[in-house]
């Protein structure tokens, strides 16, 4: 199981609050709609994959110390055990730079209250919106053959501060 780092960049909108999410241009999940991320390099901390992955997808700088946990959930992936990864989900109002494009993601900001729940990985409506409430996530959603929830297990807490 290889770890994973996303982050879920959030900003005040006209009509409440954006969250930064793209359609997946490379790699696992090609098309669908996800938050800035990706794999861990030997050495790095979840934070700093974080941060990397932020600056390597849409160009945006993140300091390690302004990312706060939203969730640390395990995908065992059925059948297809070299996909199976455990992510390490973050939350931020604070970066610097502008939002540009990559060969990564395509992203974009999205109302939270409008999140493209239909085309996520099936496990996001589950989780995502109570996290970005405020809540902190402990989780293993099993992930069929066609990308479908088997099974899960959510363990809901108090958000802790990085």
């Amino acid at each position: 199981m290889f770890e994973v780092s996303v982050v879920y960049l959030l900003r005040e909108g006209k009509t409440g609050d954006e969250v930064l999410l793209g359609e997946k241009l490379t790699g696992l999940g090609v098309g669908k709609i996800v938050g800035p991320g990706g794999k861990q390099e030997p050495g790095e901390s979840p934070h700093h994959t974080a941060v990397r992955e932020v600056a390597e997808e849409v160009g945006l700088v993140v300091a390690p110390d302004d990312l706060e946990p939203l969730a640390r959930i395990s995908y065992p992936f059925a059948g297809r055990d070299t996909l199976s990864q455990r992510s390490h989900a973050f939350t931020t109002r604070r970066w610097e730079g502008q939002l540009r494009a990559s060969e990564e993601i395509d992203a974009r900001w999205w109302p939270v209250s409008g999140i493209p729940f239909d085309r996520m990985w099936a496990d996001a409506s589950l989780w995502l919106p109570r996290a970005l409430a405020g809540e902190f996530l402990e989780a293993t959603f099993e992930i069929g053959m066609a990308d479908e929830v088997l099974s899960s297990a959510m363990s809901w807490s108090v958000r802790p501060h990085s």
